[in-house]
């Protein structure tokens, strides 16, 4: 990894430690049963990607895999509210593992969504349909941070019963455990929902500096134990990600928002698993987004994958870059640009395939199994 190992266990607040907040090992290390440890997941394809070695075939999941382009998915969630099929283990367990029966991916992404962490804080928030997350009452003065609730590490027996249940199912297939990043967390916190340009979280960035701070960390704190919770349960690796971070330019990045992605990973970089920041519309951000301490970095579909390897220095293995607008082009169209895609990929260290955003709902599953055959018919390098 390239940033420290320094380890932040203290409360969401980011002011004081207190035995709520902390995991039951909190000297930080796996259980010896943990599937990294025990044989199952440490030399499967995925894992021996992102860790730079070379697998015994190519590497495939797709993000938003588990969901909403699957009958299968919108059978189970008939009737159950978005957040309320995330905190039920049993259903969240069953929506994680459909793609992977379908598939044959090459690993599980843990079904959930990004603000799970303020729900299970005490956060008035919901999914609201054509929509997207939308908060009670918007985070926007130094008075609306303090008032935030505490997440606690028993708040999180939900996320790791879930966890539990499916790496029990899953044998040698690593689950990938995810959590949204600050900037992204908190930019829903201050627009209250969804936004096209984030003009609200970057106006408070340079308008009351202290208070965005203090935003950023409790929202770091938030996703670092939703993530370590994940990963302490069974998940082999864990994935950052920055839906919103393409809004802002290099400098505000490194400035206001690296900071509080680096604490975020401290929750959980000590553990072993490897790490992935991925984020949408960050082409010019990649060896920022590198230097916050990951061990993979996701590429979009908009930088080609030896361009990104090229900017990075060779420096990490890579994630992606199918584009998603692709899976509904003609089979010859869709084969050409994946080759063209692996052909990319070869120049990194290491290389996941994945799209370069998520899977669309209106995709055909269909093609995602015949991609991912195709994919694991081109021999590793």
């Amino acid at each position: 990894m390239t940033s420290s190992a320094a380890t932040s266990d203290a409360t969401v607040t980011g002011t004081s430690s207190s035995d709520a907040t902390l995991p039951p090992n909190a000297a930080g290390t796996l259980d010896p049963g943990h599937p990294l440890l025990d044989g199952r997941t440490a030399d499967s394809p995925l894992i021996t990607a992102y860790r730079g070695g070379r697998p015994s075939r190519r590497p495939v999941w797709f993000m938003r895999q588990a969901g909403r382009s699957l009958p299968e998915y919108l059978k189970v969630r008939e009737g159950v509210a978005m957040l309320d099929s995330c905190l039920r283990p049993e259903l969240a367990s069953e929506i994680t593992l459909q793609p992977v029966r379908r598939h044959d991916v090459d690993a599980a992404i843990f079904f959930s969504d990004i603000v799970i962490p303020l729900k299970l804080a005490g956060v008035g928030v919901d999914i609201v349909p054509g929509i997207g997350p939308v908060l009670e009452k918007p985070i926007r003065t130094a008075a609306d941070v303090a008032a935030l609730p505490q997440l606690t590490w028993e708040a999180l027996e939900p996320i790791r019963e879930a966890v539990r249940l499916t790496v029990a199912q899953l044998g040698t297939t690593p689950l990938i455990g995810f959590a949204g990043a600050p900037f992204t967390l908190a930019a829903y916190m201050v627009e209250g929902k969804p936004s096209r340009d984030h003009l609200g979280p970057r106006t408070m960035m340079h308008a009351d500096p202290e208070t965005w701070t203090a935003l950023a960390n409790w929202a770091a704190d938030a996703s670092g134990m939703f993530l370590r919770a994940q990963l302490e349960a069974g998940a082999s690796a864990a994935q950052l990600f920055d839906s919103w971070a393409g809004s802002l330019g290099l400098a505000d990045y490194q400035r206001f928002v690296a900071p509080a992605s680096a604490r975020a990973l401290d929750h959980v970089r000590h553990l072993g698993a490897p790490l992935i920041h991925f984020g949408t519309g960050t082409s010019e951000l990649l060896v920022a987004m590198r230097d916050v301490g990951v061990d993979v970095v996701g590429v979009d579909y908009r930088l080609p994958l030896d361009e990104a390897n090229r900017r990075l220095g060779g420096s990490v293995p890579l994630q992606g870059n199918i584009d998603p607008a692709l899976l509904s082009a003609p089979w010859d169209v869709l084969e050409a640009h994946v080759r063209d895609v692996v052909r990319a990929g070869s120049a990194a260290p290491g290389h996941v395939l994945n799209l370069g955003h998520g899977v669309p709902p209106e995709t055909d599953p269909a093609v995602l199994t015949r991609l991912v055959e195709l994919i694991h018919s081109i021999a590793p390098e």
